[in-house]
């Protein structure tokens, strides 16, 4: 793959840049400061609506963040919002306009930019977002690659200020450094880089499929062992819940409460370990994915928690946020915190509560305001002991998750291989962008209309 962008020709004469870390450009390339180029403007339009302005559609940091093609046209959902009349005017954007994200919560976003790629009815652009209005002849096919490149990225990350939100200045932007080609150029390495990047996203959709496919092949696995078994053999019987459906004949059923207790010890000092609940990892330590320290004293009451002991996020049970722990600690006083039979063999059901099946009957007894996701719906003890369960013997639990591992293993494995491959794609697509764009490659239609 990359081995193509080291075959691909290369221009007659360099010269030097000038930049460092540039190196060498093309001879008759010239390097621009973005403000020599066009203006800078902010709207100021924030997200209200009065009923004495004027309505306009916005474009947002969403609009600009995320988007994968660098294009904004008439098919984006744009937010609705209000302004006064004049601002409104003063601020429509026009085909042809890049939006420009001046802050981000990382280093590598800031000065990402999207053309405005037609005129659009009535749009303007929030005060998240700045606009840049070209003032001097720039292929518009170009323009989304002109600042969405390494050599320009780099310099909006140095710039960049801050600590939870990081944030560049209007006069980085004007001071930031361009490549220019000349402008049959831009056509033409516009065109290549369309062709080929769209052929790369084709690639990497397929691939991200792919591991759609194969993560939903393992929650079918996962579903049919928890609530089917292994022996397809086996004689099934009507369980008499319409969720569960039919199980292995020998299975029990049986209500939670009869296998999981709740206790509710608290710690008077805080000086625990504080874990916090994740979906994919369980029970970690809040040190390791918060920046933000608890300090002992305001962790005095929270509960206890034991190893082999099951934990319950109260509001997000629908979703599977449930986890075993390993180890002694804390964990948030709104949490549930079970106990178990010696029949349950622990990680059968902690698989059984993140299928969707049972999330549902998770959700459907929530009790509370809003939705199971968003609003403040909680499912309480007694209303999570209610529910029913298939309940196999503790060896046949045990042997179902020893199948799910070795199968969630091979799965798990394919999904990566896929995944590794997509991060080469995308990788090999901003390599290619970012060779065309600073003349270390020179695209096969300029070649050829060269030698024409």
């Amino acid at each position: 793959m990359f081995e193509q962008l080291t075959a691909m020709p290369k221009y007659e004469e360099y010269k030097d840049s000038g930049v460092e870390w540039l190196g060498e450009i093309p001879e008759h390339w010239n390097i621009r400061k973005l403000g020599f180029l066009g203006e800078f403007s902010a709207s100021g339009i924030d997200k209200y609506i009065k009923l004495n302005e004027s309505k306009v559609k916005i474009i947002n940091f969403t609009d600009v963040y995320g988007n994968m093609n660098r294009i904004i046209d008439s098919s984006f959902n744009f937010m609705e919002v209000t302004t006064p009349e004049f601002n409104r005017i003063r601020n429509i954007v026009k085909k042809g306009d890049l939006i420009f994200l001046p802050s981000s919560e990382t280093y590598e976003d800031l000065g990402l930019s999207a053309l405005v790629n037609e005129d659009l009815d009535n749009t303007s652009y929030s005060y998240h977002v700045i606009r840049f209005r070209f003032q001097c002849e720039i292929a518009h096919s170009f323009r989304k690659y002109l600042t969405n490149n390494s050599f320009v990225l780099n310099q909006f990350s140095r710039a960049g200020k801050g600590t939870t939100r990081k944030i560049i200045g209007r006069n980085v932007f004007k001071n930031i450094l361009v490549l220019i080609p000349l402008l049959h150029e831009q056509t033409s390495i516009a065109a290549f880089l369309d062709r080929k990047t769209a052929q790369i996203d084709q690639a990497v959709a397929i691939k991200e499929k792919q591991i759609v496919l194969l993560k939903e092949r393992k929650q079918i696995l996962i579903k049919n062992a928890v609530i089917r078994g292994l022996n397809s053999d086996v004689p099934m019987r009507d369980s008499g819940v319409d969720w569960i459906g039919d199980i292995p004949v020998h299975w029990e059923v049986t209500r939670l409460k009869f296998i999981f207790s709740e206790t509710n010890e608290r710690t008077k000092t805080g000086k625990e370990i504080l874990f916090s609940l994740r979906m994919e990892q369980g029970l970690v330590p809040h040190d390791e994915v918060s920046d933000k320290h608890i300090a002992d004293e305001n962790l005095v009451d929270y509960k206890i928690v034991r190893p082999s002991q099951m934990v319950m996020n109260r509001m997000r049970a629908a979703i599977g946020i449930f986890g075993l722990a390993n180890h002694y600690g804390l964990v948030s006083p709104d949490y549930a915190v079970f106990n178990m039979e010696c029949s349950v063999f622990p990680d059968y059901f902690l698989r059984l509560f993140k299928t969707a099946l049972i999330g549902e009957q998770f959700r459907l007894n929530s009790k509370g305001l809003g939705t199971g996701s968003s609003g403040f719906m909680r499912l309480y003890t007694e209303n999570f002991g209610d529910i029913k369960v298939p309940l196999p013997s503790r060896e046949e639990q045990a042997a179902i998750i020893t199948y799910i591992e070795t199968e969630s293993i091979k799965i798990n494995q394919a999904i990566s291989l896929q995944q590794q491959q997509i991060d080469k794609l995308k990788e090999y697509k901003a390599t290619l962008i970012n060779s065309a764009v600073t003349g270390k490659i020179r695209v096969p239609e300029l070649v050829d209309s060269l030698v024409a």
